[in-house]
């Protein structure tokens, strides 16, 4: 296979470049983090500054000019090649920032994009821009960034810790003239949060991006091989804050919602025109300068974005991006570190906290669905109200704390041709709370923290009695210790669960996916602290898990060792996420960098590591061995790659609740090339190849090319179509109770077959911005899968790779029916002449099309005041072809009918 001849010179390669640690050339460089670190001084303003981009006023004179940056990239530790001149001022309300950024072509060298705020920043769409940032850690305690940026067309980007939905009500606007370019920047206190000191110190590190030379040039210098970040900042002094910003901040809101669906004959809950009307408000007030309250009344949390299409034949929730605007706000304080790793794959973090749970999809609406002939009830859950309080007491403590109650929700339906209403509560009235703490030792060095979650429901019912958990807690603590200059580091965060509620509740957490205690041949009865037993009269159910990492972080050669445990009474849940539980996962990798331009590369990485499982049976349900290399080239183009070997390997959870098997192993490749991004035309490709291990009819190609086109500084137009062509050679279907079954399988046949998953889509944008404050986005994304079984079988032995198959071995048969209708089932008998019973099942074979898209026009008409015009289509259909057809799906998918939702809401933002 021609895939197959190109990974193994991809391998020496790497081997060879991990080996020759000769190819790397002399550091340009003798500059490190280790150096002093430099210090700018802030003076009062004195006179009127107009923040105009112009930086003209007198005042500016009063400040000391700071212009020592050094290069990062493309020579790191050199001087920059263009001049850079930065003032800052303060006054009783504001921090000002002027920065001159000269340009030796003048206003011709000058490269820009327009777009939406915090776009630039994230690279979002491969947008590349001229910049100038300032990031501020204004509580020195080494561990935190409060970054703001502009761009030559005064495009914003803000973050704190990463998070960019810190949305901070600041002003900014620049200038591009002969010289280059200028910004300036007024930045409240009462948007930031610090100490209540009235002397203030600050870290401060400032970037400026010279786009057309690809160059980054920083103020406190570090290398590209060291940690870096906070700890390393320079220091801001000369801010006297005489009296603390006290600000309050109330952004009421209205909105309109009308849904336009689709004819549903006979539905007597059918509205062909949906409308909502709606109003409520947030509310923010600053406790003190370092402490938020935040609040929100009858809030609303539509969604402008859809959520992706996708095909879930796993016992496995798909999870997604929260969106919401009170949950993202300032969710780093919520924060519990998730996982971190050079290389790893088929891990999860504890995830205590997925914020989606709360306001979710009323959880018995399909029970009372499938019981009745027609439903009405909420897609989402109504929350009554919701605050939190976040910031950084004055004894150093950060501080997360939230609450938010759901409604009841109720589901009116008719049954049995009744033409009476009948209603059942499908969701209770529930309490969330979070409470996360932390707080830095040793100069920041050493962080100690803790996370709390209670989940508390009013179960009024039987289903819900019998369904859903009264009660649930976790409770964990976490460390993350850094030393030699922060070369070396730890990492551990620990978690006990417990749930509590109804036995039938409880058996059904026992039952579940994510631990199967009811599985054939299941021996563990301890997981050291707890019982995990399989008992029906249980009201309760206790679990712990355990994330640990010890790493070297700095220097050309790193390393690291991880463990992630969850016990298999761990559950999360109801306020977290568990798709499994019952696991010990260990990796362990090694990491070559070249961050130091050679002849060929600008910079080069390679990483050569293995991982394994097990479950707390002892057995060994995972296991790889892996090689990853990336390099960017001369001309910024890039190109990444990794092999992984996975043999075959005991899988508990195949069977769905019976016993252990064998899961066919994979060895994969994997590869990514990039052009370079500053282009007016990027393009972006990723292939993927797998081949079986143990069998010959697995396998997968993904190829997925991606093309964006910037026509213009205003024009972004993306596509990114993908084809996947997946081969599952144990796809589970369904179990049938068989006395005869082969032993070890407890009466059942475990019935399995080859799932041939063809899927293609096309994510397609374009982005128009008129100003950094008006912007229209288009996102659309057709989405084609099909499914085909064959060859059906079943495993042979228990713990064993050898499976029967169905029509060819034991003088079994296959049947083909097909009903009066159409309809297509297939009868099995396991052994043709002998005593087994003879099984019918249900064709499989699915055809799935959806078209989903979106249309946001975003109007920032005044600071922290947003105007949304929304319009969503989605449409979908199914078949049961199996085959993948695209003329066929494309033209049926253009025919199925359209559910359209058109939404206006209008913020207004008041502030004092």
């Amino acid at each position: 296979m021609p895939g197959r001849r190109s990974v193994a010179p991809f391998c020496l390669v790497l081997v060879s470049i991990c080996c020759l640690p000769s190819l790397a050339p002399a550091q340009a460089t003798t500059r490190s983090q280790n150096d002093p670190r430099p210090v700018a001084q802030a003076e009062l303003r004195q006179g009127q500054i107009t923040i105009d981009g112009k930086i003209d006023e007198p005042g500016w004179n009063a400040a000391k000019p700071i212009t020592e940056l050094v290069q990062s990239s493309p020579d790191e530790g050199k001087p920059p090649s263009q001049k850079t001149e930065i003032r800052i001022l303060y006054d009783d309300g504001a921090l000002y920032i002027g920065a001159r950024m000269y340009d030796s072509l003048g206003a011709k060298g000058i490269r820009s994009a327009l777009a939406r705020r915090d776009q630039v920043m994230n690279g979002d769409n491969n947008l590349t821009s001229d910049r100038i940032a300032f990031v501020f850690d204004t509580f020195r305690d080494k561990n935190n960034r409060t970054w703001f940026e502009l761009n030559p067309d005064g495009v914003k980007g803000d973050h704190q810790n990463g998070d960019p939905s810190y949305d901070p009500v600041w002003e900014g606007a620049t200038n591009i003239d002969s010289l280059g370019w200028t910004a300036e920047f007024r930045i409240p206190f009462s948007q930031l949060r610090f100490s209540r000191a009235t002397n203030q110190i600050w870290g401060m590190q400032i970037w400026r991006e010279v786009n057309r030379r690809a160059e980054m040039d920083m103020w406190a210098f570090w290398r590209n091989n060291e940690y870096g970040g906070p700890a390393y900042f320079g220091t801001l002094e000369g801010i006297k804050v005489q009296s603390q910003p006290r600000q309050a901040e109330i952004v009421p809101y209205v909105t309109t919602r009308s849904t336009i669906q689709p004819a549903q004959p006979g539905n007597p809950y059918y509205s062909k025109n949906e409308m909502l009307y709606r109003a409520g408000g947030d509310v923010k007030v600053n406790l003190t300068s370092n402490l938020t309250l935040d609040g929100t009344v009858n809030p609303y949390f539509g969604q402008v974005e859809v959520d992706p299409a996708v095909v879930n034949l796993s016992v496995f929730e798909t999870t997604f991006q929260e969106k919401r605007p009170f949950f993202v706000s300032n969710s780093q304080y919520f924060s519990t570190g998730g996982i971190s790793c050079y290389f790893c794959s088929n891990v999860s973090s504890l995830s205590l906290i997925y914020t989606r749970r709360i306001g979710r999809s009323p959880q018995l609406s399909g029970v009372v669905a499938n019981e009745s002939d027609y439903m009405d009830a909420a897609d989402a859950t109504t929350i009554l109200g919701a605050s939190k309080v976040t910031g950084r007491t004055g004894g150093g403590i950060s501080v997360g704390v939230m609450d938010a109650v759901t409604a009841r929700e109720d589901a009116t339906f008719r049954t049995g041709g009744s033409a009476i209403d009948q209603t059942q509560e499908v969701e209770p009235l529930t309490n969330y709370f979070i409470g996360r703490f932390k707080k830095d030792f040793n100069g920041g060095n050493t962080r100690l923290g803790s996370i709390t979650t209670l989940v508390n429901r009013s179960l009024s019912n039987p289903d819900e009695v019998a369904r859903l958990r009264s009660n649930a807690q976790s409770a964990g603590l976490d460390l993350d210790h850094h030393w030699a200059n922060r070369a070396y580091s730890f990492n551990l965060q620990t978690a006990l669960t417990h749930i509590g509620g109804d036995t039938a509740a409880i058996r059904r957490a026992q039952f579940a996916s994510a631990r199967y205690y009811q599985r054939p041949g299941r021996t563990v009865t301890s997981d050291g602290l707890f019982s995990t037993e399989l008992d029906p009269n249980r009201r309760s159910l206790y679990g712990y898990g355990f994330y640990s990492r010890v790493a070297k972080e700095t220097g050309n050669w790193l390393w690291e060792a991880t463990q992630n445990w969850r016990s298999p009474g761990f559950e999360a849940n109801d306020l977290g996420v568990t798709n499994r539980a019952d696991y010990k996962w260990m990796a362990a990798n090694i990491f070559r960098q070249w961050t130091t331009p050679g002849p060929w590369y600008r910079n080069l990485y390679t990483i050569l590591g293995a991982q394994q499982q097990y479950d707390y049976d002892g057995d060994r349900n995972d296991i790889d061995y892996h090689v990853w290399g990336q390099v960017t080239f001369k001309n910024y183009m890039n190109l990444s790659s990794f092999v992984l070997f996975h043999p075959s390997f005991y899988d508990e959870r195949l069977t769905r609740s019976g016993p252990t098997v064998m899961h066919y192993g994979y060895n994969m490749w994997s590869t990514d090339f990039g052009t370079d991004n500053r282009k007016k035309i990027v393009g972006h490709m990723t292939v993927q190849l797998i081949k079986p291990v143990d069998n010959s009819e697995g396998g997968r190609q993904f190829y997925a090319p991606q093309v964006t086109y910037k026509p213009s500084s205003q024009v972004l137009l993306s596509l990114a179509p993908s084809v996947d062509i997946d081969n599952t050679a144990q796809q589970y279907i369904d179990v049938f109770a068989d006395p005869t079954a082969p032993t070890g399988f407890v009466g059942n046949r475990y019935l399995f077959g080859r799932l041939q998953q063809k899927t293609y889509s096309m994510d397609t944008r374009v982005n128009v911005t008129f100003t950094p404050n008006l912007t229209l986005e288009m996102f659309a994304q057709p989405f084609l899968a099909s499914g085909k079984y064959t060859n059906f079988k079943e495993f042979a032995e228990v713990k064993s790779r050898q499976m029967n198959l169905f029509g060819r071995d034991n003088g079994s048969t296959v049947a083909k029916n097909v009903a009066a209708d159409g309809a297509i089932s297939y009868t099995i008998d396991p052994d043709g002449s002998g005593p087994a019973n003879s099984f019918t099942f249900d064709n499989q074979d699915f055809n799935i099309r959806s078209l989903r898209g979106t249309s946001v026009l975003r109007w920032e008409y005044r600071p922290g005041s947003t105007l949304y015009l929304v319009w969503t289509q989605e449409r979908s259909g199914d078949a049961q072809f199996g085959d993948f057809n695209f003329s066929r799906d494309r033209s049926a998918l253009f025919r199925d009918p359209a559910t359209n939702v058109f939404q206006i809401k209008a913020t207004y933002w008041i502030g004092r």
